[in-house]
């Protein structure tokens, strides 16, 4: 766990580090566009933060390769590098298209060719644990068609979901440490040494993701762009499909006891390559709709638009912040809930939770216009939108004052605290104060 953590913290590190020199050279570059009508930003931000990220995956990846258990998964296995190959195709297609613009199908092409390059190099999807059925071995053209599709519908779902600051870094993380959680489980709980290699895909994966928030967030200083949102979108693919195609099935059986044990534990990772990835089901959810919509329209599947769930949160009422934290709250819940039903499926307690912060997250959906403010002593600890306005104060006053006064009118109250609350509505009223 500690070169896990010291892997994370070094990708986490240069990314935040290198994300001040990009946002710099983006502007030099002249990668700032110009607002367009789906964008909910009010003023040019740099993009190409997709750089900085790009950083801490190399950086990562070459402290992984030292470490003393780490350097294993790089001698016994190609995936670390079939992945810096993919990647860095991907990569480089993202900064093209962040700079000049790239027409929707030489991208899409490109996704494929990444996906392809990783195929070769073997990380690909072996089998899969069919629920009832057991688990079912795939011809290699079979493979590699399901895995290309599953690379590239990960990339477009991220991508499709980068509309707001802080959002697709945010709900990618959420998804990786719950990635990670199940990986390192099968790793270190089952001793299965090939999940080894999607471990620490999801580890750098974070690291990459909370070292890029920072510089993210509302209002944002710098978007990752499609070189960020397309690079996170592959590494979280790869992980999926290293731990479903390379770990043996039959190595958890024999710990389980049972092959319908073993079908129902891999299960979270046989759901991401149907749903594609219930880690990251809400942009896929919203990849689906996208699509059905623009189609309904007449319009291109790649064409942009302004209907996307986040783009709806707005238009009920929520604010840019508390629209990220409802899509960070329902990924959270999905992925995690993914996860603790590896752990025990038969739990009614993981049942009941779900369906109680499931209804936790619809009441948030219903109360847009709500704004929780803090108490008085933890003002000066939390961001100012949570904190009282001076007309909420004088208000609160006015009516603390009012209580007064008519508490004043019963017998054994102190006439002087009476008058001086009188006094204090009168300057409330004098003062304009009112809501």
């Amino acid at each position: 766990m500690r070169e896990y953590l010291l892997t994370l913290c070094v990708a986490a590190a240069v990314t935040y580090l290198l994300t001040g020199p990009v946002r710099k050279f983006a502007i030099a570059a002249g990668a700032m566009p110009e607002i367009r009508d789906r964008d909910v930003h009010r003023e040019p931000t740099p993009r190409l933060g997709g750089i900085a990220m790009f950083g801490g995956l190399c950086a990562g990846l070459l402290v992984a390769a030292h470490l003393t258990n780490l350097k294993s998964v790089f001698e016994l296995s190609n995936e670390p590098r079939a992945l810096l190959s993919g990647a860095g195709l991907i990569w480089l297609l993202g900064v093209l298209d962040d700079k000049w613009g790239v027409d929707a199908l030489i991208k899409l092409g490109a996704q494929m060719i990444a996906a392809g390059v990783m195929v070769l190099q073997g990380l690909t999807v072996l089998w899969l644990p069919i629920p009832g059925k057991g688990i079912v071995a795939l011809t290699p053209v079979q493979s590699t068609l399901l895995t290309v599709a599953l690379v590239v519908i990960t990339i477009n779902a991220v991508n499709f979901v980068d509309g707001l600051d802080g959002l697709a870094s945010g709900m990618v993380c959420i998804a990786a440490i719950a990635f990670f959680m199940y990986a390192y489980r099968i790793w270190y709980g089952y001793g299965i040494e090939a999940a080894a290699p999607a471990t620490l895909f999801s580890a750098i994966l974070i690291g990459m993701c909370l070292g890029f928030l920072p510089h993210n967030l509302h209002p944002a200083r710098i978007f990752m762009g499609d070189s960020g949102s397309m690079l996170i979108g592959l590494v979280l693919a790869s992980g999926a499909i290293s731990i479903t195609g390379q770990t043996d099935p039959d190595a958890i059986t024999n710990l389980t006891g049972s092959t319908r044990d073993t079908t129902h534990f891999m299960v979270p990772v046989y759901m991401p390559l149907v749903l594609p990835l219930t880690l990251i089901a809400i942009p896929a959810a919203d990849l689906v709709l996208a699509i059905v919509r623009r189609t309904w329209n007449g319009q291109s599947p790649f064409a942009a638009d302004r209907g996307h769930l986040h783009h709806r949160l707005l238009d009920i009422g929520h604010s840019h912040s508390r629209a990220v934290w409802i899509m960070y709250f329902w990924s959270a819940l999905i992925a995690f809930g993914a996860v603790a039903f590896s752990v025990n499926s038969s739990s009614l307690w993981i049942v009941l939770g779900i369906v109680m912060l499931s209804a936790m997250g619809l009441s948030a959906l219903l109360m847009p216009r709500f704004r929780p403010r803090a108490p008085r002593w933890a003002e000066a600890f939390v961001p100012p939108r949570y904190r009282r306005t001076q007309v909420e104060a004088a208000q609160e006053a006015h009516d603390a004052a009012a209580a007064t006064i008519a508490a004043g009118e019963a017998p054994g109250v102190n006439g002087a605290t009476a008058l001086s609350a009188r006094s204090l509505v009168d300057a409330g009223r004098g003062s304009g104060s009112r809501p």
